[in-house]
């Protein structure tokens, strides 16, 4: 028999994912540039992730609508997002242009500023294999 896991809370998720990225030797080689702040909307859970110069300076957990300004959202279900998360994501779900072209994913907002930063938030999207799902 076995007892099922539990996510852990919103909370500790955003704390670890801070911390995966501020260590991360990727972000640090590429970031000196990147920043940003970003919705990351799982549908069940909201993230607002600020960047300043490659690090993670603070994350809003489900802010209100006016609450945290972002300059671009990555919206997909509570169920991509746990795809994204999983150690071997399945193919569509390895990257954000894959599922927003194959799956529920979309990019909506200040894309520009997506692609200026593509390569950290593309890493940053990758720690969630290390981190687990958002939601």
């Amino acid at each position: 028999m076995t007892t099922a896991t539990r996510a852990p809370s919103a909370r500790a998720w955003a704390e670890a994912f801070a911390e995966a990225s501020n260590t991360d030797a990727e972000i640090k080689a590429h970031g000196k540039y990147f920043t940003c702040s970003y919705l990351l909307d799982a549908a069940e859970r909201s993230y607002v992730i600020q960047v300043e110069s490659g690090r993670v300076t603070g994350i809003a957990v489900d802010p209100g609508p006016l609450d945290v300004p972002y300059q671009f959202a990555i919206r997909a279900s509570a169920q991509t997002w746990r795809e994204f998360g999983a150690p071997v994501p399945a193919p569509m779900f390895h990257g954000i242009w894959s599922a927003t072209f194959q799956r529920d994913m979309r990019l909506e907002g200040e894309v520009l500023v997506l692609m200026q930063n593509l390569r950290c938030i593309t890493r940053q999207i990758e720690l969630l294999r290390v981190v687990g799902s958002p939601v």
